[in-house]
């Protein structure tokens, strides 16, 4: 039986906030490994212009690529359509029984919980990992695991922001992640 930390989001690019995140948590819960998952569309960004899949998860693998405990998992991109934890995590379920899961969020979701999809059969499948970020509470009606970790303010908007300005992202982004950026001219890369 594994310990897995499932690691969701759009990861549009990926940052160091996020490997900080995930190396914290895998040790803090002492976890076997974390896994990636980009998500299609995530409900509440249905709306949000998103970059192509393909795009995200090569930097996703670059970002990864030098820690033996994080790997990437594809179902929702595979998937396609809005990417709903529940039916995520109940196929999860299905194909590794016998490991147990913990899904990891930033407090800006802890906020959201009560209105995700299916959420009192999800809080069954898996156990929430919340993670401190500013001006959010760790307070939700559900049941989650507080992990501290050192603040680290960054987020991928505000790089899509710094790119589109022509501003540094470097020590913001793995170097791999920046030259891709770079080179593949997102964000409005000039």
């Amino acid at each position: 039986m594994k310990k897995i930390g499932i690691f969701g989001g759009t990861f549009d690019p990926p940052h160091n906030g996020h490997l900080l995140m995930a190396n914290e948590v895998l040790h803090a819960l002492m976890l076997s490994e974390i896994w990636f998952m980009p998500n299609h569309i995530p409900p509440h960004k249905q709306h949000e212009q998103v970059t192509n899949s393909d795009d995200r998860l090569h930097m996703l693998k670059l970002a990864v690529a030098d820690h033996p405990q994080f790997k990437i998992e594809t179902i929702e991109l595979e998937r396609g359509g809005a990417s709903y934890t529940y039916d995520t995590m109940r196929q999860l379920k299905t194909m590794y029984p016998n490991d147990e899961f913990y899904f990891i969020i930033g407090a800006d979701m802890v906020e959201y919980l009560p209105h995700w999809y299916c959420i009192d059969e999800l809080v069954q499948l898996v156990t929430f990992v919340g993670v401190k970020r500013p001006g959010f509470s760790l307070r939700t009606p559900y049941p989650i695991v507080e992990v501290e970790i050192p603040e680290f303010a960054v987020s991928s908007s505000l790089i899509r922001e710094r790119v589109k300005q022509g501003k540094s992202i470097r020590y913001l982004v793995p170097e791999c992640v920046r030259q891709y950026i770079e080179g593949k001219r997102l964000y409005g890369t000039s």
